[in-house]
């Protein structure tokens, strides 16, 4: 009797551990993470933006007085559309061009009651782009071709507007919201040269005019 049981005992321990064996070997592996953070900047992009700008404006010429410093500042609103390609080693190169309204300008009293009115309608560039990405945040250098639309306004002799043409340089950080949504903050410095003002029934006028800007942007990658 007692063989018999001891043989059953052997068998019921035997039967356990190949069971508890076959449980452990079929225990399934960790799954396996996959690394979805992966973003790119390389594509289409376009956008609007707002800003504000500080312009330095001397104006040679005004009687009696030659060179006067007439600064004025300004509000910008518009757009920009670019390309931007990102490299292995998140280096970021790309192309943009971007074009502005300006809301605002100045007024210049030299002999009371009469004033000169000065200032920008519109301006633009087309910039080259150099950065480095770190995941979703872009910090990059522009610099590039920068054009102005000026007007001045002379008493008696009317409003003459011209092209301002010049370069603009500087930085900025994009910063991806989403895979398509991103926001832009940037500083400038632009500077646009000088122009002539010749009136057929005034003096001839000389404006240079340099400009500090920033600008904050909403845009979208494709």
């Amino acid at each position: 009797m007692k063989p018999t049981v001891f043989a059953a005992a052997a068998f019921i321990l035997a039967t356990t551990s190949a069971i508890a064996a076959d449980a452990v070997s079929d225990v399934p592996a960790a799954p396996v993470a996959i690394d979805n953070s992966s973003f790119s900047w390389s594509g289409f992009n376009a956008g609007i933006q707002v800003g504000y700008g500080w312009n330095k404006n001397d104006i040679l010429g005004i009687a009696p007085v030659g060179t006067v410093n007439a600064n004025f500042d300004d509000g910008l609103i518009g757009g920009f559309a670019g390309y931007n390609y990102q490299f292995s080693n998140n280096w970021v190169a790309g192309v943009e061009g971007d074009f502005e309204g300006n809301l605002g300008g100045g007024k210049l009293t030299v002999l009371a009651p009469d004033f000169y009115e000065y200032g920008f309608d519109w301006q633009g560039s087309v910039r080259a782009k150099v950065g480095y990405a770190v995941d979703r945040a872009l910090v990059y250098g522009t610099a590039g071709w920068a054009i102005g639309r000026g007007y001045l306004t002379v008493p008696g002799a009317g409003t003459q507007k011209e092209n301002f043409y010049g370069f603009t340089v500087g930085a900025g950080v994009d910063y991806a919201f989403t895979d398509m949504i991103f926001g832009r903050v940037e500083y400038r410095y632009t500077n646009f040269g000088d122009q002539n003002f010749d009136y057929d029934a005034g003096p001839l006028l000389n404006s240079d005019i340099d400009q500090h800007g920033v600008r904050l942007g909403l845009g979208v990658k494709f």
